[in-house]
This record gives structure tokens, C-alpha cells and sequence, in this order.
């Protein structure tokens, strides 16, 4: 046998490396070995504490209909979490609205005047001056509590049992015939809120309503709505009414006088005294009724109202643009926020001959056609050249909606945004002649289509384009000429306050704008391309006749906002839309020059028309609150017969102007025509009322001439 020592082997006393790897290996075993054996210890000690848990818990353990409970309650806590975390989700954005001075309304008490210096209105309140809930007439604060929310002192804001009491009747009804809202969600509408019947709305009121309960004591939630709800005649709040209609002091108003004013929270425009006196004498005869079934008074104590009803103050009927001055209001507070005085005079631009005329294209267009296009509301703005606010109308009746359409609805302008793409394709160069595609596109997965679907024409001119409003040219140079955000540059520079969004489908006009803006915008076109400088404010007078600010001095000069070059082209094309274009309706009488673009939006939820002549520009949208489709009604129809109503009146009697870049045809003598009898006189001849504002004192006390 051969001696291990003798092997083929280095030496060790040799010097070579020894082979090492055994001892690594028996290293690895050793780590492995310890990781499987601290693997296998923890589980076994979380096996024996999961035990021990199970075991403690199963003392707790239920059987029968214990367990049926238990489950009952698991799931209503998993629910209420979701629903919470929901709840919170829904919260956030009514809270958003309670930010700022929300009572910055009642540091401000103004009486406006209209462009030639005829008292139009009031509109302000300062509280510290008004009368405290607990100096009110007794009848007055059980007349509103019985007809408006006869738990209010019980409730939290929201009275389910009240609601679902309004909810059973109005089943067996088959309509709405009372509703659930408490006093405190008719605040919460009233100060941070619109009209607008949306489950968005109804939302944030809910939320607003727990907010004020939470912020505010009963007396104070009280006291806030009484004067800030609207009580018809361009009245704001119940003392103010109790002036306006009866000549008295709150203080001093009796129980039929107190179930008058409160019977007009429901309907101002249609209970208001002096519009319809015995519609106003029935429904405080149902306030009566209240009284009694809600237990606050006996028939005897009402009987007396009964046959004595309350007697007004022989008015003719107050017109006033409440609208407009809802916006003015806002204008005032935001220019006369840092003067010393609040109590203010102020000079409007609006022009109540144009108002009136406004008012009724609107009404009697939704008359002649609303049924017929299912059709409800209607807005519109009209701007003279050089800036001034001269008509705007919210809507068709502020008494029943003071939500003002023409200044806060966001609604799809449709292809009457197209112009923005047209004006910043003639800044860049383009013509109106050269030809472009109109060939099917697809841009990012989208591919538009034109009105008539399927229907292309090839190549066409720019002016061709326009006037037809195809779809696929504005895309196509949005897309490989221009870019979203140029176009929405250019917007922004033209008036659109609005924010846009720079999507694909944007030069469409799927990015909502107000009335305002459209009106603002295209007004940029008669002013050669200088900024429209909209404005419904002249001049903010304190009672003492010093002026604390005046358009003409204070406000900057209009800048260019479009070439010369560009706007003329554009003028050139807009001109034609109502000749040979999808504006036909909108062409007016007496050779007057007419430019303006039409716009229909998906499934047709909006009409639009937004036209000018070198002296006007007119903005007008038709449309339902709740955004259901109209019948087929497009911005060609209702929008441009409203516009040519209104602008055909509007350009008569006047010194005409021409559009910039247009040679303009006006009528000579021989073309001019007796004004329609339907509509007011746009400037007359003799007002009785008219008066130059002479400073005084103290505020007149009514707003009526």
C-alpha cells in the first residue's frame, strides 16, 4: 500500500496553494442550514401566536341569529367606511366654495344707474344695519318657518323627515308639488351656489347646509336668508321687499302683509305684488293655511288676514336687468374693493331700450320655437364697439333662476370655437383662397368626421371651409400647422377667460366657454384687431357726486391682439358665413354687413350664434339647464333668428360703422323703416323718469323712477 504521504499532492512545506473548496462548501451548508432552521422557527412561532389568537377570539365566537347580526354589522362597517371616504370625496369641492369673505356682499350697499343716468336698480346689503331676527314681527318669522321649513329648529340642515314627507307626496301627485329642501340648503343655494339643476348642485347644497348649521347659530342662519333671498321687483331680502311694497319699516308690517312677503320665497316673479296682485293674495292666503296646519296660530287668529288682505303700493311694474346687475354688482365690489366707501353710486354702460329688445328675442324666440326644438333656456351678451356691456340677458325668467347663463354657464361652444383655429392660421400666414385638404384625418386614435358624415369635398378653400363649417381643416391645421396651444394663445388673447383645455378634439370646440367670452372675443374683429375692452362699468360715484372711478381715465388703452392682415382676412370670411354659409337666418335687413359663426355641439346640447356689425357684436346660446339634446336645433336656426331680431332693431337710428377690412353697404334714406311695435325704442325720445344723477345724501329708497 502507498504511503498518503508519498501522493502526488503538493507539499504543503513546499509552498504551493492547498485546494480550498471543501471548506467553502461546509461554509454554505452551514448558512444554508441556518437559514432553513430560522425559516422554520418563525413560521412554527407565528403558527403557535396565530393559535393563540384564534383561541382567545373563539370566546367570542357567535352562533344563530348572534352571528346573522354580527355579519349584518361587519358588512354596515365596511360600508360605512367606503361610504365615508365617498362622503369625503364629495365634500371637498362644496367646501372649496365656503373660501373667501363669503358675507363680503353686506359691505356693500349700491344703487346703479344705466348709461344715460336712469336709476335702474339696487343691489347690496349692509347687515350691521339690518334688524335683528329677535326685532322682527313675530307673524313675519312663523309665516316663512310654516310655508319654508316648519322643523327648522329641529334638523341639522338636512330633514330627512321633511324629505321623505315632500318625496310621498309628490308620488301621489304624479309631479313635484312640494319640495324637501330645508331653509338652511335655500342659504347655502343663496350665497355660494347657483340655480342649476345638476346632482353636482344638489350635492354641495347638502354638504353647504351642514357647514352652515356647524358655523352658524339658527338665529343667524335665519337672519341671512331673509335678506339675501330675492323677493321679486329687484328686491333682495325681506326688509327691502317690506319698503318696496307696503312703504313700511319691517317692524311695523302686519300678518297679512307678513304672509305676503312670505309666500314670495317660493316664486318672486310670479307672486310678486305689484306684477299680479291677486296671484300674491292667494298664495299668502296658503301661507295663512301653513299657519294653521303647522300649529303656530289658530284659525281664529288668521281669519282677520283672511278678510283683510294686505294692500301695496300702486306700482307700474319695475323691469329691472337683474342679470346685468348681479354681474355689475360683482364688477363694483371687484374695483371698489379698496376704497373707504361702500355705499356707491354707479354708472353702467347697458342701455335699457337694447335690454328690452334682448329680453324679448330670447322670450319670444323660446315661445314661437321651444316646443317645437325642445328648447328651454337662452342666453345672451351684446357689446357696441369699443367695449360696453349695452344688453344681457341670463335667462328667461330671473325670478323663477337667478343663475345668470350668459356669465357662469360652461357650455360646449362647438364650431364657433373654429374661429380661433382660423384667426391663428391668418397670423401665421394663411389666406383665404389658397386651398387645403378636407380628406379624412386621424389624429392620436381620433378620426372626425363632417356634419354630413362620410361627405368630403377633397380640397377646399379656407373661406369654403369656414363657411360650411367642415371639421376635418381645423383638425388638420391644429394638428400639422398650428398646435392646441397656440390656438388656445390665441383665444385667450382675443377675451376667452375661460380655461381651455389643449386636447385633440378642442378646434371642434369641445372646451366650454361662457356667453361672455364669445361675445368679448369676436369683438375683437370690428375693433380692427385691438382688444374688445368688455366692460359694464363707466364710472362709481360716492353719495356726495365724487368720482372714485371712471373707464375712460382709469383703464389702460386696448392693445393689438391680432394683426391687421389677419383680422381683415378674417372679417372677409366671417362676412360670407351668413351669405353663402351655414348662417343664412342670420343675414340682416337694409344691405347692413353681418359677419359671425355658427355652433352645434354633440347631440345637439347647444346652438350657438355670435355675429357683429361694425357698431354691435352679439353672442347668443340656446340650450336646456339639466344639458338633455334639443330636436336637431343648430346654431343656423334659433341662435342666428335671435341674432338677426335683435341686431335688426339694434342698427337702426344709428350712425353706422364700418366692419375693418369690409366695404361696408349702408342704407341710404329711402331704406329706412318704422320700428317693429313689438320692440321698445332704442333710444327715446321722452322718458319721464330720465334724470341726470344729482349726488345726494342718502340712498333713494326704492329703485323704481
Amino acid at each position: 500500500m502507498q504511503d498518503p504521504s508519498q501522493d502526488d499532492s503538493p507539499n504543503q512545506e513546499s509552498g504551493a496553494p492547498k485546494d480550498d473548496r471543501p471548506r467553502k462548501r461546509h461554509i454554505l451548508l452551514r448558512i444554508d442550514s441556518w437559514i432553513d432552521l430560522t425559516v422554520w422557527n418563525a413560521g412554527f412561532r407565528l403558527g403557535v401566536w396565530w393559535e393563540d389568537i384564534t383561541i382567545f377570539f373563539r370566546r367570542f365566537s357567535v352562533r344563530g341569529w348572534k352571528k346573522a347580526l354580527f355579519e349584518v354589522l361587519g358588512e354596515c362597517m365596511t360600508w360605512g367606511t367606503a361610504g365615508s371616504v365617498l362622503m369625503l370625496a364629495l365634500a371637498l369641492p362644496a367646501f372649496e366654495e365656503t373660501k373667501g369673505n363669503w358675507r363680503a356682499q353686506g359691505d356693500f350697499a349700491v344703487t346703479f344707474l344705466d348709461r344715460y343716468g336712469n336709476e335702474i336698480g339696487h343691489r347690496g346689503i349692509i347687515h350691521e344695519d339690518s334688524v335683528p331676527i329677535d326685532e322682527l314681527p313675530d307673524t313675519l318669522v312663523k309665516a316663512v318657518l310654516a310655508t319654508e321649513d316648519r322643523r327648522f329648529f329641529d334638523h341639522y340642515g338636512i330633514d330627512f323627515l321633511g324629505l321623505a314627507r315632500a318625496m310621498t307626496i309628490n308620488a301621489r301627485a304624479g309631479g313635484v308639488v312640494q319640495g324637501g329642501s330645508t331653509l338652511t340648503q335655500q342659504l347655502a343655494k343663496n350665497l355660494f351656489l347657483s340655480n342649476e339643476r345638476t346632482i353636482e348642485r344638489k350635492i354641495k347644497e347638502a354638504f353647504l347646509a351642514v357647514w352652515l348649521e356647524s358655523n352658524l347659530s339658527k338665529k343667524e342662519i335665519l337672519r341671512l336668508y331673509l335678506d339675501r333671498a330675492y323677493m321679486g321687483g329687484g328686491t333682495f331680502g325681506a326688509a327691502a321687499a317690506s319698503q318696496f311694497y307696503f312703504g313700511k319699516n319691517i317692524t311695523d308690517i302686519n300678518l297679512a302683509e307678513s304672509a305676503m312677503l312670505a309666500g314670495l320665497f317660493k316664486a318672486p316673479a310670479r307672486y310678486a305684488p305689484h306684477v299680479n296682485l291677486p296671484a300674491a293674495r292667494a298664495r299668502a292666503n296658503e301661507v295663512l293655511t301653513n299657519l294653521v296646519q303647522g300649529g303656530l296660530m289658530t284659525e281664529g287668529q288668521v281669519i282677520a288676514a283672511r278678510l283683510t288682505p294686505a294692500k301695496v303700493i300702486d306700482r307700474a311694474e319695475v323691469t329691472a336687468p337683474d342679470f346685468f346687475l348681479d354681474w355689475a354688482f360683482d364688477e363694483t365690489k371687484r374695483i371698489a374693493t379698496p376704497f373707504a366707501q361702500h355705499s356707491l353710486v354707479v354708472r353702467t354702460t347697458i342701455d335699457m331700450g337694447l335690454q328690452q329688445a334682448a329680453e324679448e328675442a330670447v322670450e319670444s324666440s323660446l315661445r314661437q320655437y321651444g316646443e317645437s326644438y325642445k328648447v328651454k333656456q337662452g342666453a345672451m351678451v351684446m357689446i357696441e364697439n369699443g367695449g360696453p356691456v349695452r344688453a344681457m340677458v341670463g335667462g328667461r325668467d330671473y325670478g323663477e333662476s337667478q343663475f345668470n347663463r350668459a356669465t357662469k354657464a360652461l357650455r360646449q361652444p362647438g364650431s364657433s370655437f373654429k374661429v380661433y383655429t382660423y384667426t391663428a392660421a391668418m397670423e401665421k400666414g394663411f389666406k383665404p383662397d389658397p386651398t387645403i385638404s378636407d380628406a379624412p384625418i386621424t389624429w392620436r386614435g381620433w378620426s372626425p368626421q363632417n356634419y354630413s358624415k362620410g361627405s368630403y369635398s377633397g380640397r377646399v378653400t379656407m373661406l369654403t371651409a369656414i363657411a360650411k363649417s367642415i371639421n376635418t381643416v381645423p383638425v388638420r391645421l391644429a394638428k400639422d400647422e398650428l398646435g392646441t396651444e397656440i390656438i388656445a394663445a390665441t383665444a385667450k388673447k382675443m377675451g376667452v377667460e375661460t380655461p381651455i383645455r389643449t386636447d385633440k378634439t378642442m378646434p371642434l370646440g369641445t372646451s366650454e366657454v361662457t356667453v361672455l367670452d364669445q361675445a368679448t372675443a369676436y369683438a375683437v374683429f370690428p375693433a380692427g384687431g385691438l382688444q374688445a375692452r368688455r366692460h359694464g362699468i363707466s364710472q362709481i360715484l360716492n353719495y356726495d357726486g365724487d368720482i372714485l372711478y371712471d373707464f375712460g381715465h382709469d383703464e389702460p388703452a386696448a392693445k393689438r391682439v391680432i394683426s391687421e392682415q389677419a383680422n381683415a382676412s378674417m372679417n372677409y370670411m366671417l362676412t360670407q358665413i351668413p351669405i353663402i354659409g351655414t348662417a343664412r337666418k342670420a343675414a340682416l335687413d337694409n344691405g347692413i354687413v353681418a359677419g359671425g359663426k355658427t355652433g352645434t355641439t354633440q347631440a345637439y346640447r347647444d346652438a350657438w350664434f355670435v355675429g357683429f356689425t361694425g357698431d354691435y357684436t352679439t353672442a347668443v346660446w340656446f340650450g336646456n339647464d339639466d344639458y338633455t339634446s334639443t330636436n336637431n336645433m343648430t346654431g343656423g336656426s334659433l341662435p342666428a333668428m335671435t341674432f338677426k331680431r335683435l341686431m335688426d332693431y339694434a342698427e337702426q337710428g344709428i350712425e353706422h360703422r364700418a366692419i375693418p377690412g369690409i366695404e361696408n353697404p349702408l342704407p341710404g334714406p329711402d331704406a329706412k323703416r318704422m320700428r317693429p311695435k313689438s320692440l321698445p325704442p332704442n333710444r327715446p325720445t321722452k322718458t319721464p323718469c330720465r334724470r341726470s344723477f344729482v349726488p345726494v345724501r342718502s340712498p333713494p329708497k326704492s329703485p323704481g323712477c
